[in-house]
């Protein structure tokens, strides 16, 4: 990282911003051209490992990509606030920010689709609710995982805060 003065080092730091976000962008590679969706999420953080997971439709561009090319990317952004200046380039911006690589597995037993769509709703509700999906639900969504490999953390604060 080339700001290293904006670096997050801890682990429970970049740990805390994915929990504190609720939409990550995707990226994924088609045949050398990026992709990248908006997605909610939800995660897993066990023995030093973080697990991402996603949901939609069992069709489509997204999926057609991960078939072919499970690589992937994240981003995940909050806190964030414009910083103004006196003059356009000392105009600035407060963030957090996670980037992360590793790889998608699409999750095949209802066991797993169910743990995936569970932790989707813990993140996005805040709610420890373990909620029930019927097999015609499951049978027609798709639930994937992102094993990451790598991670940075990055930020600036607002002045003043």
């Amino acid at each position: 990282m080339r700001r290293k003065d904006k670096e997050i080092t801890s682990l429970d730091g970049i740990i805390q911003i994915i929990n504190q976000c609720t939409v990550c962008r995707l990226g994924l590679s088609d045949h050398n051209t990026p992709y990248v969706v908006p997605l909610n999420y939800g995660c897993r953080f066990e023995n030093s490992v973080l697990t991402l997971f996603f949901h939609g439709a069992q069709e489509g561009r997204k999926l057609d990509i991960i078939r072919s090319n499970n690589r992937a990317c994240f981003e995940v952004d909050c806190d964030t606030r414009l910083i103004e200046g006196g003059t356009a380039c000392a105009h600035g911006y407060a963030y957090k920010s996670v980037v992360g690589f590793g790889e998608i597995t699409i999750l095949e037993t209802t066991d797993e689709k169910t743990g995936g769509l569970n932790a989707i709703m813990r993140r996005q509700t805040g709610k420890e609710t373990v909620y029930h999906f019927t097999e015609e639900v499951l049978n027609r969504t798709a639930v994937y995982k992102m094993t990451v490999s790598e991670l940075t953390g990055k930020h600036k604060e607002f002045p003043g805060s």
